[in-house]
Formats: structure tokens, sequence, C-alpha cells
């Protein structure tokens, strides 16, 4: 246990205690799960939805549809759910301003339960026109959830925990996503009668959180330096931390709100024109950008294909992507656990390095496959070695630093840039994908690589660690590459606390905001 000075009280480390570890998952489970079964519920059943709607117009116009109109109906299925994000993401910065994290949270469950009903009684009702105003809905569910979760467990979390709580999400995503898989198989619910059902229970997590979340503390930092609530602010914490003594913690966010009263609350137009939050805003774009322009979607498009080629027969490739799904989980489960001890842009580095060399690998095993025999077996493990690479990285990362870089007045308007970048690199992904797979087939993933490079090329020159960093240790990192000085209060008081122990180190007598 470190001491911040000789002679005085050693840091207390905070501790997973009942209240945090449920907040966490109820959280987790109701959001952020929802935004990965989303992504890959209509993947299973896509064959008896496009039946659905071809059966719907048959019924209508007494006509078989177009082949050329089903695939327009179909893309729009599909990409009505980023889109959805997009907007999703754009309603943050207001709604935790005003509603609170956990607020926002529990009025995001709308956009779950409304559209799961609405997908539940599609083929009943003879409309595919609902299925695709739901997946805009549940997109905009997803938008919220993929922002809102991270920053909620980032505030309620002890410094020592935070990289591995604000990991968590990440992992009930690609639980969300396993479990479509296995729910997609078609023994289960991937099939003509089962589609409707699995559509429908995104809304369960949504219900439970509904009924579970209100029994938890609201952030303790947005109620005392947004809200003025020291009350509810001291009662939430000593909750979530397990004992009475919370008077440390609370001086050191009274301090972040000082040096924020300097700068006042910011826009995302603010924010954007901020000299002191430059290279944070830049990082956060490129880290999104570098998450969803990877070529993770196109690993996952590829994926089927190269195991046909490998020789897995058709009833099996939807175990083997089960499997890949597995593994995801699995990695992630694996980030949560060493985030704290390897740091974050360890994780970051060695998640786009594997990623970069993988899809350049990729790109060689494809073009040989057909003419060296085992080359297909080549394939499989770069779409698992990717996936590993992805999952340790790249995926959950850029949530923990968009949290940590920010300070509370920032956050906000901080997420939502990120999930606006992160949505629209999404659906420009979907959009651009075919055309690039039609025009330069396998040799696209050449293009994924070096966007990967170039990602973990800029993480190496500008990101800094922030493992174990307060809030206001990380503004100071930046501080210096952005040029300025961070102040407290009028600007005059520096950012230290005077210690009645005896003098320490700049760095010890530091205030953490956290």
């Amino acid at each position: 246990m470190k001491e911040k000075q000789a002679g005085a009280t050693p840091e207390r480390r905070g501790r997973l205690t009942l209240v945090l570890a449920l907040a966490t998952l109820i959280s987790a489970f109701g959001s952020s799960f929802q935004y990965g079964y989303n992504v890959a519920v209509v993947n299973s059943p896509a064959l008896f939805m496009k039946a659905f709607y071809n059966a719907t117009y048959l019924e209508r116009y007494n006509e078989p549809m177009e082949e050329s109109f089903l695939t327009v109906l179909w893309s729009l299925s599909v990409s009505m759910y980023p889109l959805g994000g997009f907007f999703g993401s754009l309603m943050v910065a207001p709604l935790v301003n005003k509603l609170g994290r956990k607020g926002t949270l529990l009025f995001n469950n709308i956009f779950s339960i409304v559209p799961a009903v609405m997908m539940g009684v599609s083929e009943i009702s003879k409309s595919y026109e609902i299925i695709i105003v739901a997946r805009f809905i549940v997109g905009i569910c997803a938008g919220l959830s993929s922002t809102v979760v991270p920053m909620y467990l980032g505030e309620l979390s002890p410094k020592n925990l935070r990289g591995a709580i604000c990991i968590v999400p990440q992992l009930f995503i690609t639980l969300g996503i396993l479990s479509a898989q296995v729910l997609g198989i078609r023994s289960i619910l991937g099939n003509s009668t089962g589609w409707t059902l699995m559509l429908g229970l995104t809304g369960i997590p949504a219900a439970i959180e509904l009924l579970l979340l209100p029994f938890f503390p609201e952030s303790p930092r947005y109620l005392l330096i947004q809200r003025g609530d020291e009350k509810n602010a001291r009662k939430g914490l000593q909750r979530l931390r397990g004992w009475q003594d919370v008077d440390e913690e609370l001086s050191e966010m009274h301090l972040e709100d000082q040096s924020e009263r300097a700068e006042g609350r910011l826009s995302v137009l603010a924010l954007l024109s901020k000299r002191s939050l430059r290279w944070q805003l830049i990082s956060i774009v490129v880290m999104n950008m570098g998450q969803q322009l990877s070529g993770v979607n196109a690993i996952y498009y590829y994926a089927d294909s190269i195991y046909a080629t490998a020789g897995v027969k058709a009833n099996d490739i939807q175990y083997v992507t089960v499997g890949t799904g597995a593994v995801n989980v699995f990695m992630t489960i694996a980030a949560v656990f060493i985030v704290e001890a390897s740091g974050r842009r360890l994780l970051l580095l060695s998640g786009f390095g594997i990623c970069c060399a993988a899809s350049a690998l990729l790109t060689v095993a494809l073009n040989f496959q057909d003419k060296v025999t085992w080359m297909p077996y080549i394939s499989i493990s770069c779409v698992i070695i990717y996936v590993i690479g992805h999952a340790i990285g790249p995926s959950p990362i850029p949530y923990v630093v968009t949290t940590e870089m920010f300070r509370q007045s920032a956050r906000p308007a901080a997420f939502m840039v990120a999930g606006s970048v992160h949505w629209l690199s999404n659906f420009t992904v979907g959009l651009v994908f075919p055309f690039l797979e039609s025009g330069l087939g396998s040799f696209s993933f050449i293009i994924f690589s070096c966007i990967c490079l170039l990602t973990l090329v800029y993480i190496w020159i500008v990101l800094p660690e922030t493992k174990n960093q307060t809030f206001l240790e990380i503004s100071q990192m930046f501080a210096k590459r952005n040029r300025v000085e961070i102040k407290l209060g009028d600007g005059k008081q520096p950012l230290t606390q005077n210690k009645a122990d005896g003098p320490g180190s700049e760095e010890e007598e530091k205030v953490t905001a956290f």
C-alpha cells in the first residue's frame, strides 16, 4: 500500500463491495447486453425474415417481391440499427445532464421494451415496416447504453478498480452477441417459428433493469458536482465503498468542481474549441474510428465462407460461429482481470498490433487457399487470432480511456462525440464494405491492416498510461501536451492540497479527483 507522503495515513484502496458489484452487473446486463444481442440477432434468422418479407408482400399485392426491393428492405433492417445508434449518441449529453446517469439508463429502457414488443408482434400484424422502425428505435437504445453505462460505472468506481469495471459493459456486449448466436441455432429459435420470439427477447434485460436499478445509487460525482447534493452523494459513496468515512473522496470531488468552475460546463461546441482538451478529443476520435474501421465487422462477414472453404459442413458452421463468439467472451473476461496490471496503453497497442498482423496474413491466406491445401486452416487461425486481438484492446479499452481522459463538466459532451464517431464509423463500414469486397475481394483486408497500424502508431506517440491515475492527474498529463495549465477556482490557486503532516513532493501533494 503506497503512502502519499511520509507520516501520512496510507491511501485506502477501493474494494469491490456488493452494492458496486450488483450495480455493475445490473446496468451492464440491462443495457450493454442488449447492444450486443441486437448486433447479432438478425444474422441467423435472416433467411426466414426475408421469406416473411416476401410472403407479406405477396399477400398484399398478389405478386412476388423483386429481388432488388428485398435487398433494399433487408439493408434497411440491418442498417437502421447503427443509424439509430448514431441518433442515440446525440442524445447522451442532454439526457445525462438532466436525468443523471442512472436516470438516463432507466429512461433508455423505453427504447428497448417498445421495439421488443413491436418486433415480437411483427409476424402476427403482417408488417415488415414494424421491424425496420423497431430496429431504428432499439438502435437509439444501443447508442445511449454504449456510452452511458461506461460513464456511470466509471463514476461509481474507485480509481484502482475503474479499468476493470469499465470493461464489464464490453464483456456483456460480447455475452449478448454469444447469446444471440446460441439462440440462433436452427434447433433453438433460428427457425421459421422462433425468429419473432428471438427478436422480442431483447425486452427482458430492460425489464429487469427497470425493476432493480432504482435501488442502487446515482453517480455521487453527478450528485455533488452537477447537482450540488452533497448529502445524497455522501450516502451513495458510503454504500458503494462499504465504509462511513468518505470525506477524503468528497474533498477530491470538491476540488475537481473548483477546477471546473474556471472553465464552466462544456457543450459539444465548447469542447471542440477548447485548447485544454484538444489532444483528448483527437484521441477519442482516433480510437473510436480505429475500433470500427479496423475490419472487425468484415472479419465476421467473411468468417462463414472461410469456415466453409476449410471443409466445415454447412450445418456445422453455426456451431463454429458460436465457438468464435465464446473466444470473444473469454478474452474480454481476461481483459477485465489484466487491465489494472498491464495498463490501458499496452492492451491497446497489443490489440491493434495483433489485428494488423492477422488482417495482413489473412489477405495472403485467402489468396492462396485455393492453391495450397492447408491454407484454409491458416485463414481460420487468422480469424480467431484477430478476434482475440480485438477483444483484449480495441473493443473494450476506448470506453475506459474516454471515461478517464475527461473531467465531470466535459465527460457528457466527450461521450457524445465518441458515440457519434463510433456509430457513424459502424454505419460507414456496413455501407462501404460490400462495395470494397466486390471490388478488391480479399485485398480489402490490407486497408483494415493499414488502419490498425496507423491507430497503433498514434497510440504509441500520443496516448499516456492512465492506469491508477485520478481524473485530475490525467488532465495534468494532457495539459503538458496541450500547452495549458489547469488551475482551481478563480485560476489563481495551484492544483495542490496542503497537508498538515509535513512537506511532500508536488506529485504527492496533487489532489486526486477520484
